[in-house]
């Protein structure tokens, strides 16, 4: 089947019409994507004292925000073991970065088992929990998927599955950056420094 010049043509606007409307709408969502409100660390949890703690009380540093549960058998501690490390060799710089544990099981993570768990690593880390809402909650800002998971090797026949990334705030409570799990903690001090001398 021949087309005509005419329909040709049309066929071509047509075209242009689209593609230029597509572009529109790709431009409109750049933009709104530019006007959403930064990634803020936001909460109200207790700590493993038993006081309760919000991003507020910890404005003017930077903040290492690692999601995790004191039952994790290999995740957890090893990240938590980083974070320590990465503390001790900041030095007289460690006083302008507060690392968090942030509980994901609050189930059994009460304040009495962060204050097991958490000091083990030194480091002035502190441990997060709460209820089972203020844990969602947290989650859903910080944007971390977790389950419970049923194992029956395991204490109380569960275990947690959960993000693994260590969060990078800044002094102001914006989102920076995350290390994915496994990333060695030289690594993470040499990009903590360049980050906190800019």
């Amino acid at each position: 089947m021949k087309f005509s010049t005419l329909q040709k043509m049309l066929w071509g606007l047509t075209a242009i019409v689209v593609v230029g409307f597509i572009f529109l709408q790709v431009s409109i969502r750049e933009e709104q994507r530019a006007d959403a409100p930064a990634f803020q660390a936001d909460f109200e949890l207790t700590d493993h004292r038993g006081i309760v703690q919000t991003d507020e009380d910890f404005a003017g540093r930077w903040l290492l925000v690692f999601f995790g549960f004191a039952n994790c058998p290999d995740v957890c501690p090893t990240t938590m073991a980083e974070v320590a490390a990465v503390m001790d060799a900041l030095g007289s710089d460690a006083a302008q970065v507060q690392p968090l544990f942030i509980s994901i099981d609050p189930e059994r993570d009460t304040p009495e088992q962060l204050a097991e768990f958490v000091p083990a690593f030194g480091a002035n880390i502190i441990g997060l929990t709460g209820t089972a809402n203020q844990i969602k909650r947290t989650s859903e800002t910080f944007r971390v998927y977790f389950e419970k998971i049923e194992e029956a090797a395991s204490p109380d026949g569960y275990t947690m599955g959960h993000s693994s990334q260590l969060f990078l705030f800044d002094p102001q409570g914006g989102y920076v950056g995350a290390w994915v799990y496994g990333t060695p903690a030289e690594e993470i001090l040499a990009d903590l420094k360049a980050r906190m001398s800019i």
